[in-house]
């Protein structure tokens, strides 16, 4: 049965069938009951009662074993003597090869070739079969939808699907029976089965529970959709909160989340960051991105709608992290807080002009600084700013700057100059050149770079490349080419044939600060 096919089928369910599914799920077989954990020093600091449930305490590290385990619990004989099949990077993968191995049921899931071998070493640790397949999750999909026609498996999608929905919802009657008197749950959407399931129980029981959706603001198909009317697919979505990172919410997950949230907001990844530095100072637990994701949202909405004195919960949803994206995380977390500003300031070059400068910051701690000679009258320098009051203070910073003379612009949410133009000050052509700047994501498995070269680099002169990659399934790079204005339609169409993401950043400020000519 397609995915498409249940989904109508599941609209014939009501709130009332929804509860009683939940109620009747069979997951405590395999699942924990997981703690509702008070984060002290959170609370005190923004005037509100915060609790975190700890999905991460699952034996798979996730929520995603409910969910999993509640569908394949349902299978018949014949369909468990077949097996089943799934498509995942991460959560879902591992939620399969542990609620098959508990069923006795051969559970096959189909991986891409970027998968990080952490990820699919863990999936085979818990009996599940891997087939490394593609070169993303849409293609992985599709090998795994072709697998189950040709041997006859069980497709067990991520979220679109009643007995999916209902095995996340069993998080729901816990909150309920760990505290009674929430008045707010934030609740993470990837592709909208976790908060279809907790929303449908909560809003059955407790109708008065505001319950909000959070969404990263690079892949938020739940709000696209809300915005169109029904579900829609993004052209892309953004992979640094790749358990969320969704073109197109499910129908079925729609119809519920659409029917029974109570808002949605949308958060960066800076903002990610920051909350997973709180997860670990509150818990000394280190969650993934997306784990961290309503715990983000949770503040941004206490900041925007100034609540006080609530009891609000939001959901750990995961820590399935490859380590070294801790890196990104630990530098990224001060300015989602706004405890850091980057800022692009011109300097003349004149005895004791540093010197006024740092009269001006009055005292504050400089976190980052980048400088090299340009000319003898002016130069473009590279500051990071330690900030005790947030945007406040930044703005005050930036006035009393243009105030003694300087000239600045402020960085602090410009993506290009926190990736890569921080780590290449200085780096300007020796030569006129007509050049265009490009940001890209590469797929982390081999031969990308090589596609990338043969694709472009044989046909324009790169004037510029710079990669960086924080232990994620991606790597970011910038590149510079020589280009005449009569080349971009060609160099547009080679873009379009090479597939990785991409955007033109040749008006970037921070470029045309740093490196251009």
């Amino acid at each position: 049965m397609s995915e498409v096919t249940q989904a109508k089928d599941a609209e014939l369910l009501s709130g009332a069938d929804y509860l009683r599914n939940i109620l009747r799920a069979p997951i405590y077989e395999v699942a924990q009951v997981t703690p509702l954990q008070d984060m002290d020093r959170l609370s005190a600091r923004i005037g509100n009662r915060i609790q975190l449930k700890r999905e991460d305490r699952q034996p798979v590290h996730s929520f995603k074993l409910r969910g999993a385990y509640n569908m394949m619990s349902q299978l018949t004989p014949a369909q468990r003597k077949a097996g089943a099949i799934a498509a995942s990077a991460g959560n879902h993968a591992q939620g399969l090869a542990l609620s098959g191995h508990k069923l006795d049921v051969s559970a096959t899931i189909v991986m891409p070739l970027t998968t990080p071998a952490i990820k699919v070493d863990a999936v085979r640790s818990f009996g599940g079969k891997v087939v490394l397949h593609g070169n993303n999750f849409d293609e992985a999909k599709a090998h795994a939808e072709e697998l189950a026609q040709q041997y006859g498996y069980t497709f067990i999608p991520p979220f679109d699907h009643p007995s999916v929905i209902a095995g996340q919802g069993t998080i729901g009657m816990e909150l309920l029976q760990q505290n009674g008197h929430l008045d707010y749950v934030f609740v993470p959407v990837g592709g909208g089965g976790l908060a279809a399931g907790i929303s449908v129980l909560l809003k059955q029981l407790m109708p008065n529970i505001k319950i909000i959706g959070v969404e990263a603001e690079d892949s938020a198909c739940l709000k696209a959709a809300l915005d169109a009317g029904c579900p829609v697919t993004l052209d892309q979505v953004g992979m640094f909160a790749d358990g969320v990172a969704v073109k197109r919410i499910g129908e079925e997950t729609f119809r519920l989340c659409q029917q029974y949230l109570d808002d949605v907001i949308t958060v960066s990844s800076d903002e990610i960051c920051s909350a997973v530095k709180d997860i670990f100072e509150d818990t000394r637990a280190i969650a993934e991105p997306s784990g961290a994701l309503s715990l983000a949202g949770l503040k941004k909405y206490v900041e925007v709608h100034q609540l006080q004195d609530k009891q609000l919960a939001s959901i750990l949803s995961g820590a399935n992290l490859n380590f070294h994206g801790l890196r990104y995380v630990s530098e990224r977390c001060e300015l989602g807080e706004k405890r850091e500003g980057l800022l692009a300031v011109t300097v003349p070059e004149r005895p004791g002009a540093f010197l006024d400068f740092c009269h001006i910051l009055g005292g504050r701690t400089v976190t980052e600084f980048n400088y090299r000679y340009n000319d003898d009258a002016l130069a473009n320098v590279f500051v990071g700013v330690r900030l005790m009051q947030g945007q406040e203070e930044l703005d005050g910073i930036i006035h009393d700057l243009r105030k003694g003379g300087y000239p600045v612009v402020d960085l602090s949410d410009d993506e290009m100059a926190k990736v890569h133009v921080r780590y290449m000050i200085g780096g300007r052509p020796s030569k006129p050149l007509k050049e265009r700047l490009y940001s890209f994501e590469f797929p982390e498995y081999p031969g990308a770079l090589l596609k990338f070269l043969n694709t472009l680099g044989t046909h324009w002169n790169i004037s510029l490349f710079n990669y960086r990659n924080h232990g994620a399934d991606f790597g970011r790079v910038l590149c510079g080419f020589e280009l005449e204005d009569k080349d971009l339609l060609s160099f547009t169409s080679h873009l379009h044939e090479l597939g990785y993401q991409w955007k033109d950043e040749t008006e970037n400020l921070a470029y045309k600060f740093f490196l251009a000519q």
